[in-house]
């Protein structure tokens, strides 16, 4: 089995994964989390660059590949962390909005066998995080380096938006994303947003958004068979 690393959602920290960490261990995938903690976002709010963020993932993968002394690794990225594995995955140079120089390219389709993104908005609406997004999709749109890394995109279908009392959060999250808010997703991130032209594209019943959410989740024991095969 490859050695797997997860790259956690926006704002939130390494701990949160553990039991996925855990249960992808005893299915005999090494795995390891990128060890954010919840500050190491602050750096990034406003929509400016991830390459805090990106720094610490290139660390963790290269010391995943020294440790067990391979040329390749499994990437799970939830939320946020999905598309931000895009732009690891990527060759051209990355320049933020407030940056001076481009960053150079991390070329990770080299040594990323499966790129798993769970509950990932993969296009926006909202101001502060469409320059990121439209970086990713008009250099690397859709599964781009699908020839070399195999592209599974994972969304939950548990709760519609609607504007009423249960369903506002889930209404709001998704218009912000898609543009509409009356569509089926996790709670946080809709169906149309979650997938990507060319990847192989799973929706998981009853599945929510974030490892804090009460129910079942993309890391929930009894859902990790559903998409763990992939990594295999």
């Amino acid at each position: 089995m490859l050695p797997t690393v997860i790259l956690p959602g926006f704002l939130e920290a390494a701990i949160a994964y553990r039991p996925l960490e855990q249960f992808l261990q005893q299915l005999s995938f090494p795995t390891v989390t990128v060890p954010l903690q919840r500050r190491d976002w602050f750096p990034t709010l406003g929509g400016r660059p991830m390459t805090p963020i990106l720094l610490q993932l290139h660390r963790t993968v290269k010391q995943v590949l020294q440790q067990y002394n391979t040329s390749k690794v499994n990437l799970i990225g939830h939320s946020a962390g999905g598309w931000i594995s895009r732009i690891y995955l990527g060759e051209k140079p990355y320049l933020g909005r407030s940056a001076v120089a481009p960053i150079s390219a991390w070329e990770a389709y080299r040594f990323v066998a499966t790129l798993v993104t769970l509950g990932t908005p993969h296009i926006s609406q909202e101001r502060w995080t469409r320059w990121n997004l439209d970086f990713v999709n008009d250099n690397y749109p859709g599964a781009f380096y699908n020839s070399q890394v195999c592209y599974v995109c994972v969304a939950g279908k548990s709760i519609f938006g609607q504007r009423q009392r249960g369903s506002w959060l889930a209404y709001s999250s998704y218009r912000l994303t898609c543009g509409e808010g009356n569509c089926w997703g996790d709670g946080i991130t809709p169906i149309a947003a979650a997938h990507l032209e060319g990847a192989d594209n799973l929706i998981l019943e009853g599945v929510k958004h974030s490892p804090k959410a009460p129910g079942i989740w993309y890391g929930s024991p009894q859902v990790i068979p559903s998409w763990v095969s992939y990594l295999e």
